[in-house]
């Protein structure tokens, strides 16, 4: 039992030291060197205390993995891939996470201004706003990955389509939000049926390229129609949403006027969060619907087995087309309503890194797990807002929690789910995500 001892002991602090060893190559260039603005050019400031924290960091983390974790699930030899998934703390719970959540967000104002006051709760507010806006982001995304298994990472470009649609509609032909707001839709979702005519019989990673390509297409083409969209310089001067034709200004004719109240900026702010989040109640309304429905246990059914899925009669393009067309089209209604809220909008803010962030959410938040995503969103977008000043260290940090949560839950932090349908009359329980396809197409 000692030798046992010994022999894990001897092997954890090998792999660990082999761990520094390549941490301190990296880091040495990512952390260690920082050019400064001297007189005369540019200095290289050398940080080597940051450089030895994290390798220490590196080094400890990975001994304790090994001693702890992978001590009865695999040998120690650095290989990951034997680690099984436990079940998730945060399936058992989810049910009673999802009302408390729910409650939290719709009285989230009245909360922060009570306790903050007008001034200070503006900044929360923007910051739930944002959280929102991706929430219903990953819940769009996640009828594509999630349900139908069609790995997609260009769906930022119907988030750009719904942007500009909004944008444009509104500079050219004078109409109002309420009137962009599903036009965005019905021409995102047009994109979403173009993309997915050529990707019928691609799967996996040749799905996954030809997706980033689209997306990529979008900003190359958003960035050079100079005359049409603006180029780099985008578009500016959109204009805000009203509540049924009050506008949030100060004077007669104004919301705050006509209620009786005192002009404040932050009433336009609580609007735009009731309004993105009565949007983002719709797509997963529409999401949690459609699962039921033949449509939705014809994705599930193309993510399990695609030639099964054909075997059954079930037309798989249309299957893959309705997919693309109303994810795609719950992005596009995330997009206008980001252009309206921003007042400007260019294609830097449609970048391949927000494909990557949305389909972490997704990916974090567990396949087809709608309050896995919101859980996901919360910890990723408003857990790194607050971390802002250490701007450095943010995409490190986040690289680390993304290889953490692969370590221990493969299948996201919910990792099971309730069936869509099941033979028994009774409460159907959750599912073990195990059982079903990780959804590469």
């Amino acid at each position: 039992m000692a030798a046992q001892k010994d022999t894990l002991l001897s092997g954890s602090v090998k792999d660990a030291g082999m761990g520094g060893l390549v941490a301190f190559g990296l880091f040495s260039l990512m952390i260690g060197m920082k050019t400064e603005v001297d007189i005369g050019g540019l200095a290289i400031e050398y940080r080597w205390g940051a450089v030895a924290t994290a390798v220490a960091v590196v080094f400890f983390g990975r001994l304790l993995l090994n001693l702890f974790v992978w001590k009865s699930e695999r040998p120690v030899t650095g290989v990951v891939s034997g680690l099984m998934p436990k079940a998730s703390a945060f399936s058992s719970v989810a049910h009673l996470v999802t009302p408390v959540l729910f409650v939290l967000a719709v009285t989230l104002p009245f909360l922060l201004m009570y306790w903050l006051g007008a001034r200070g709760s503006r900044q929360y507010l923007d910051l739930a706003i944002l959280v929102t806006t991706y929430v219903m982001l990953g819940w769009g995304l996640n009828i594509v990955v999630g349900l139908a298994g069609l790995l997609d990472l260009g769906y930022v470009a119907f988030y750009a389509v719904g942007a500009y649609s909004y944008a444009l509609l509104a500079q050219y032909f004078g109409f109002s939000f309420w009137i962009c707001l599903p036009l965005a839709g019905i021409l995102s979702a047009f994109w979403g049926i173009i993309l997915g005519f050529p990707v019928l019989r691609l799967r996996g990673d040749y799905l996954a390229i030809v997706t980033l390509a689209f997306g990529e297409i979008i900003r190359v083409v958003l960035l050079n129609w100079y005359e049409f969209t603006g180029g780099p310089d985008g578009i500016s001067g959109i204009p805000r949403p009203s509540f049924f034709g009050l506008e949030f200004t100060r004077g007669e004719g104004g919301f705050a006027a006509f209620f009786g109240l005192d002009y404040s900026s932050i009433h336009r702010i609580i609007f735009l969060y009731y309004l993105i989040l009565i949007l983002a109640l719709v797509t997963n309304f529409v999401t949690m619907r459609l699962r039921k429905l033949p449509v939705g246990r014809a994705w599930e059914a193309l993510r399990e087995d695609e030639i099964a899925c054909r075997s059954l009669g079930i037309n798989t393009t249309n299957t893959k087309l309705t997919a693309f067309a109303l994810g795609a089209m719950f992005g596009g209604f995330a997009g206008s309503f980001f252009a309206t809220r921003q007042g400007f909008i260019s294609p830097e803010s449609f970048t391949f890194i927000e494909s990557a962030v949305i389909l972490a959410i997704v990916v974090l938040g567990g396949l087809g797990s709608q309050i896995g995503v919101v859980i996901a969103a919360v910890v990723m977008i408003g857990g790194f807002e607050f971390f802002r000043e250490f701007e450095e260290y943010r995409m490190l940090v986040f690289g680390l929690l993304m290889v953490l949560i692969m370590v221990w839950k493969p299948r996201g932090l919910i990792s099971t789910r309730t069936p869509s349908i099941t033979l028994s009359k009774g409460k159907a329980k959750g599912i073990s995500a195990d059982l079903v396809q990780e959804g590469h197409g």
